[in-house]
């Protein structure tokens, strides 16, 4: 008889948002999230204007010093546990902790500052965790196409190239869904690899 409950049990996977000082990651955790996310933001001060570097966000007024945490339900039994990263090099001590376990990352952009995301690229393609360049949209940035984004960064083949506004859930959760998409095409060939 049919209870009308799945015998699956629920599965929630890790996901990492990265990318470089105020490109939107707190943003997107925020505007994905169903539940009111955890943020871990104080305000920039003087004395971190000597060690943060600003330029190209000089209007941003706070900063992520741990991590970001929200959740959102892709469909029924399947949610995703986000998990922002610092942006700045002297947090970066948090990443390891923070990618343990996790099913991917999708690291954000911004064209104007790209050389920005470049350490999170190499971070993700170091330890072989799959990950997905989301290229947030902000006013006044160029567009560039996801094969120029993809050269540019130097991108493995196959390394999704996406555009979102961080701002708005539905852009976010396409990216989201994306990414697991691509990670779970990854993890099943490097099963295969494993098994061959």
């Amino acid at each position: 008889m049919d209870s009308g409950h799945s015998d699956t049990p629920p599965m929630a996977l890790k996901i990492l948002i990265a990318g470089g000082f105020g490109v939107g990651k707190t943003t997107l955790v925020g505007a994905v999230s169903e539940i009111r996310p955890l943020r871990t933001e104080e305000q920039l001060t003087e004395v971190g204007r000597d060690v943060d570097d600003i330029g190209g966000v000089e209007r941003k007024t706070t900063t992520t010093v741990a991590m970001d945490f929200g959740r959102i339900t892709i469909r029924a039994g399947l949610s995703l546990y986000l998990f922002g990263t610092p942006g700045q090099d002297r947090f970066w001590f948090l990443w390891d902790e923070l990618a343990r376990g996790a099913l991917g990352a999708v690291v954000l952009a911004d064209t104007r500052r790209l050389e920005d995301c470049f350490p999170a690229v190499d971070f993700f393609e170091h330890r072989r965790i799959p990950f997905a360049v989301a290229v947030n949209r902000f006013p006044g940035a160029r567009d560039h196409g996801p094969e120029d984004i993809a050269r540019a960064l130097d991108l493995e083949d196959g390394t999704p190239v996406l555009t979102c506004d961080a701002r708005e859930r539905t852009s976010s959760r396409d990216v989201l869904v994306a990414l697991v998409e691509h990670a779970g095409r990854m993890h099943a060939a490097r099963l295969l690899e494993s098994v061959s």
